[in-house]
Order: structure tokens, then sequence, then C-alpha cells
């Protein structure tokens, strides 16, 4: 460790409070930008305040407010396209089909440059406020690395970046830490206490000496991305132009970065993931009233037992909560001792439920109630989530958000015993990182696709069963092969 008396006492900025003005900065230069236009134009209706509070939703939606470390005003020029190109769009298809008041269209022709002459107005003074030491913000660098270095440095020199570097966090050498251009303040399994003690919440990671396994690192940058640090990365390769262009690519002196996302249940869009959740559920639930009330019905005559099975299954933070599900055992199995289930365990009538995942639907209460989600990571019990979670790398990662009815990993066939955890985990932490409404939408056509496609197959052999062009039933057939698991 370097010397952590002599860097608490370096006076650098307090974290987090930089960028929450800066974002109040360039939220004011767009709503002044929105107000002026309007004056100037003398259109005042609601429809034009309307179109305008819909541009500045979307762009606040969409990160446009996010503080950037350079500020290049024209370089965010296309990105801006690509967040106003929906209401500029919607407004122009109203005027020509609609008939909807002129103004409206007028506004959505001055969107862009008005934008930008926002953009090249606020980054101004931005970059005026951070060169008199205003609006700077504390970061830490992970890695010791030519990179690194490079880095270090040259945020020390250009205080237009509005990053104060205060250290180095990496396993490196006594013999070698006298070259470093900062203090080296812990190692990297001491990343989230480093940020603690030093008041830190902006890291980039380029490259060091660290030892550790890529599982490792990701799960370390995830919890701290969880506590709200804002994490950058250097790409490896970097000077190949690896980096995507959009609002989370950024860039030092010629040094690419990528800003890792904000947990998605920490966005204003996931409170909208979760009004689509209850609306959604709430009206499927009326709507699919008489065929749960039949499966209800067919399950009961079907064997004696509850109708509905009950269990305990990990949601979000590993919290606990009551399962629902259509019986689909006899009344003798608990379905806790193991993680498959076998069609000697099945009724009839369960056996069916579980081929078309009809014994699935009272879950949209546990969507409704909040406990679940209509997409995200299958829930698992107890037991299961605890020894997964110790053998597998990442699964733990998965109850970062409320789980789901369908997931990632279900629609890409990962479903049964007979399938990778690993990829299962893989396949639900890339839906959390890129996780978005349309994701969403995309899970549950998919999802509703491979239900009717089931049920058409299942009706189909079934007929050719019962008129003996098969020699065995296909639901228990498949059962059999498969052990009918859907978690």
């Amino acid at each position: 460790m370097g010397a952590p008396g002599r860097i608490h006492r370096i006076n650098h900025p307090r974290a987090g409070a930089a960028q929450r003005a800066s974002r109040l900065v360039l939220v004011g230069f767009d709503v002044a930008a929105a107000g002026a236009t309007m004056l100037a134009t003398g259109s005042g209706s609601p429809w034009v305040a309307g179109y305008w509070a819909v541009v500045l939703l979307i762009l606040g939606l969409s990160g446009s407010h996010h503080s950037r470390i350079t500020l290049h005003a024209l370089n965010q020029v296309p990105v801006l396209v690509r967040q106003v190109s929906v209401p500029v769009l919607a407004a122009l298809a109203a005027r020509v089909w609609l008939q909807v008041d002129g103004s409206v269209a007028a506004q959505a022709a001055l969107t862009l440059p008005v934008l930008v002459g926002a953009r090249l107005l606020s980054y101004g003074a931005l970059r005026r406020a951070r060169r008199r030491r205003h609006l700077l913000e504390p970061a830490l660098i992970v890695g010791s690395g030519p990179v690194a270095v490079d880095l270090a440095r040259r945020l020390r020199q250009q205080r237009t970046y509005g990053l104060v570097p205060v250290g180095f966090v990496d396993s490196v050498p006594p013999d070698a830490r006298a070259e470093l251009p900062l203090p080296l303040l812990g190692r990297v399994d001491q990343l989230d206490l480093v940020l603690d003690d030093f008041d830190v919440r902006c890291v980039i990671v380029a490259d060091g000496r660290a030892e550790g396994s890529e599982a490792e690192w990701v799960g370390m940058l995830r919890t701290v991305v969880l506590d709200g640090a804002e994490v950058y990365v250097v790409p490896r390769l970097c000077h190949l132009g690896l980096t995507s262009e959009g609002a989370d690519a950024d860039e030092v002196w010629g040094i690419p970065l990528q800003r890792v996302r904000r947990p998605a249940d920490r966005t204003t869009a996931w409170r909208v993931k979760r009004l689509f959740d209850v609306a959604v559920g709430g009206s499927l639930l009326v709507l699919l009233g008489p065929l749960l009330a039949a499966i209800a019905v067919a399950v009961r005559l079907g064997g004696p037992g509850p109708v509905i099975f009950r269990q305990r299954r990990i949601g979000q933070y590993g919290r606990q909560f009551e399962l629902l599900k259509f019986r689909s055992m006899r009344a003798s199995h608990d379905g806790a001792s193991s993680w498959s289930a076998v069609p000697e365990d099945q009724t009839a009538v369960g056996r069916w439920l579980r081929r078309t995942s009809l014994d699935e639907l009272p879950q949209l209460w546990n969507v409704v109630r909040g406990d679940m989600s209509l997409v995200g990571p299958r829930p698992e019990r107890p037991h299961f989530a605890q020894r997964f979670a110790a053998e597998i790398p990442g699964y733990a990662d998965r109850h970062r958000v409320a789980v789901g009815m369908t997931g990632w990993a279900q629609v890409h066939g990962l479903r049964g015993d007979r399938t990778s955890l690993h990829d299962r985990a893989r396949f639900d932490n890339f839906y959390i990182e890129r996780w978005s409404l349309w994701l969403d939408v995309v899970a549950i056509a998919r999802t509703i696709g491979a239900i009717v496609r089931d049920v058409a197959e299942g009706v189909a052999a079934r007929q050719r069963y019962m008129t003996g062009s098969l020699v065995h039933d296909p639901v228990e057939e498949r059962g059999r092969l498969t052990g009918v698991p859907r978690r």
C-alpha cells in the first residue's frame, strides 16, 4: 500500500457531486434551448410543448445527459440523430397523415440544430468550469501498466477531462512503485475498500499486473457498479478501434474508453418495465381467466392434491418468495429432493401442462404482486441456487434483477437438466447487461412463438399416435427423454 494518510490530505472534490452538477447543466441548457425555440417561433401550443417534453424525456432515458470525459459537441451529432429520430419522424408523419398543427412539424425540423447548439454552449460552459477547477471528479485507476500511467499523466495535465486521478490499484513489486506518478493505494481485490476509504466513485480499468481469472474481474467490477461507481474500461487492443460509438464511448487523449452501463434496475426505464409487467400481467390474468379456470378443473379431476403448487424460490438480491404453478406432479411428490422430474411422478394432465408450459400461468400473479417480472432469469430453489452460485462463475450475478416467467436463456433453448448451467448464466448476464424494453418484447414474442409451436407439434404428434402412425405416446416419450424440467 502507499501512504494513506498523505492521500487523505489531498483536497480532491467530493465523489459524485461533479457528475450530478454536470448533468444538471446539460439538462438546463436543453430545456432552455427548447423554451427559446418556442418563444422565437411563437409556437406555444400544447402540442408543441408536449413534443419537446417527449424529446427531453427520450434524451434523459437514453443517457444523453450523462457527464462525458471528452467534451466535443460535434462528435455527439450522430448520437443525437439516433436519439431524436423517433419523435422527429413521428411529428412529421402526424403532420402529413393526421393533419396535426403545422407548428409541431416546424419544431421537429429545428430539433437537431437546436440541440446541437445547446450541446456547444453546455460543453463550453463545462470546459470553462473544469479549467477553473470546478466540477472535477476524483478517479481511481485500476492497473499500473504503460496505458494506465499514460492515462494518469494526461488526466493530471488536462483538467478539461474533469477527472482528478488519486492513485492506482494493482499488484506492483516494491521496487517498481517509485516509477508510478501517483501512489499505489491497494490491490485489486481491495478495490471496494479503497473506493470507500478515499471517497471515489469513478474507476478506470486499464492494463495492469494483477492476477485473477476473467470471471473474478467481471464479478468484482459488477459489484463496484452495483455500489454506484462509474466504471470505464480501456478495451484490449484499444488502438485497433474496437470500441463502439455511442453514448457510452469516450476517450482520453486518443485512448478509447467504454463506460460500463448503470445497473438496469437503477434506471428510469426499469420503472417503465415494472409498469409494463403490471399492465400486461394483469390483462393476461383477466383475458385468460376462462382458460385458467378450465385448467384448474382439469388438474382437480386429474388426481388428488391441491390445484396450485407452491414452492420457495430465490428472487432478486437473494430474497425468497413463493412461486405458483398448476400442480403437474402426483400428490406424494414434493419436488424438493431432486432438480429434475420424471414422467412417473407426473399426472396425465400434468404431462400435457408441462409440455405446453401452461402450468406456469399462475406466475402471472407473482408478476402482478412484484415477486417476478415477465422476463428475467428463471428462479431456482434456495439450496440449488446456493450450490450453483458456489460452482458456476457468474451464476450469483443473475440475481441482480427480478427473476422472470421466461428468460433470455430459455428463448435460446436452454431449458431442462440436459442444458449447460454455465450457458444459462452467460445468457442471463448478457440480458442484464444489455437490457432494454425492446429486448423484453423480443423475449416475450419468441416465448409465445415457442409455446404455439410446441402445442401445434404436440397436437399433430398426438393425432399420429392415435391413428397408429407412432408407437409411443409423444407426451410420455418427450418426458422420458428430457426429464421435463423447465427451470
